[in-house]
C-alpha cells in the first residue's frame, strides 16, 4: 500500500511517498520510496507582512502539482496533506489553500501548533529506545518549535511556541516569548532525571550529517555548542562554501541551533538522538493509522 504525506513548512515544502509492507508478524514497516524539498520560505513573507506574496502562491500552486504527478506516478493510493505555522499566520491562507484545491484536487489542512506536535510523536521513536529514560522531542522549524515529553511509557506533554528559525532571522522573536518558553521546560521536565533528546527536523539532521557520527549514535550538547560557535564565525556565502550546505539552510542552520541548544540546557539535557524523522514520517504513521481505523488496511 502506498502512501504519501505532504508538509508545507515556513522554510520548505516536503513530499514523502512511502509503502507499507507487512513482515511475518504481521507488523507494518514504512519504506521509504522518494522524499523531495522544495524551499518555498513562505516564512519570510508571512512573518514581516502577515500574508503570502503572489509570487510564492504561484510557487506553492507549481510544487504542489508536482507533487500531485509524482504521487500518480507512484501509484499513490491514500494522502495527507498539512500546512504549519507560516499558514497558519497568513492573512490570505485561506484563499491560497482553496486555488490549490480546485487547480490540484489536494486539499490541505491547517494544523495547529500542538496537533503539528503530536504529529511528531506520532512516529513513536521513543518507544523503541531504553524504557529507563524519559524523553523529550524537539522539533524546530521556520516558524515554530514543537515540544512534546514522553515518560513512563505516556505522553506527558506538548506544547508549541513561535519559536522559529526564520522568525529568528527576522527578529520576531522577542524576551517575553523566550521566557514563557524556558519557564515552560523548566518547570515541566523539573521532576525527572536522565532526560535524552530526540531531535527532529532539517536543521539537525544536516548538523548529525556534519558530525559523522554512526547512525543511531547521539550528539552530546557540548558537540552542539562547537558548532554553534565555529558556524556563526562563517558569513552565510563561506556556510555554503566550507560546508557544501545549500542556500536555505546555509541562513537558518545557526538559529536553529542555538533553540536546540537552550531547550537542552534549560531540561538539563546532556544528549540527543537524530532519528531523522520528520512531520511528513508523522503524517504517514497518522494516515496509516486512520486507515486501520476505517479497516482499510490489509496486513497481507
Amino acid at each position: 500500500m502506498k502512501l504519501a504525506a505532504i508538509d508545507i513548512g515556513s522554510n520548505a515544502a516536503r513530499l514523502l511517498i512511502s509503502d507499507v509492507i507487512f513482515t511475518n508478524n504481521k507488523r507494518p514497516q514504512f519504506q521509504k520510496l522518494n522524499l523531495v524539498r522544495v524551499p518555498l520560505r513562505l516564512g519570510f513573507d508571512v512573518f514581516e507582512q502577515q500574508k503570502i506574496s503572489r509570487e510564492k502562491e504561484d510557487m506553492i500552486l507549481n510544487t504542489i502539482k508536482a507533487y500531485k504527478l509524482l504521487m500518480d506516478a507512484y501509484g499513490v493510493q491514500h494522502y495527507k496533506a498539512a500546512a504549519t505555522s507560516a499558514m497558519r499566520d497568513a492573512s490570505n491562507a485561506g484563499e491560497i489553500l482553496a486555488r490549490v484545491k480546485k487547480e490540484t484536487g489536494i486539499g490541505i489542512e491547517v494544523v495547529t501548533g500542538d496537533a503539528e506536535a503530536s504529529l511528531i510523536y506520532e512516529n513513536h521513536i521513543a518507544e523503541n529506545l531504553d524504557k529507563n529514560h524519559t524523553y523529550l522531542y524537539i522539533d524546530v522549524g521556520g516558524g515554530s518549535t514543537e515540544i512534546t515529553f514522553f515518560a513512563n511509557g505516556r505522553l506527558i506533554f506538548k506544547r508549541s511556541f513561535n519559536i522559529g528559525t526564520i522568525r529568528l532571522l527576522k527578529n520576531q522573536v522577542d524576551d517575553f516569548l523566550w521566557g514563557e518558553m524556558k519557564d515552560f521546560v523548566k518547570r515541566e521536565t523539573k521532576p525527572y532525571q536522565d532526560i535524552v533528546a530526540i531531535g527532529s527536523g532539517g536543521n539537525i539532521n544536516k548538523v548529525f550529517s556534519l558530525s559523522k557520527r554512526k547512525e543511531g549514535k547521539p550528539l552530546p550538547l557540548e558537540l552542539l555548542k562547537d558548532y554553534y560557535k565555529e558556524l556563526s564565525s562563517f558569513s552565510v556565502a563561506d556556510r555554503i562554501r566550507v560546508y557544501k550546505l545549500r542556500e536555505d539552510r546555509a541562513d537558518v542552520i545557526v538559529p536553529a541551533l542555538f533553540i536546540y541548544i537552550n531547550v537542552m540546557r534549560w531540561a538539563n539535557i546532556e544528549e540527543i538522538h537524530v532519528p531523522k524523522i520528520g512531520l511528513v514520517d508523522g503524517l504517514i504513521q497518522h494516515l496509516y493509522d486512520e486507515l486501520k481505523v476505517k479497516g482499510e488496511v490489509l496486513s497481507s
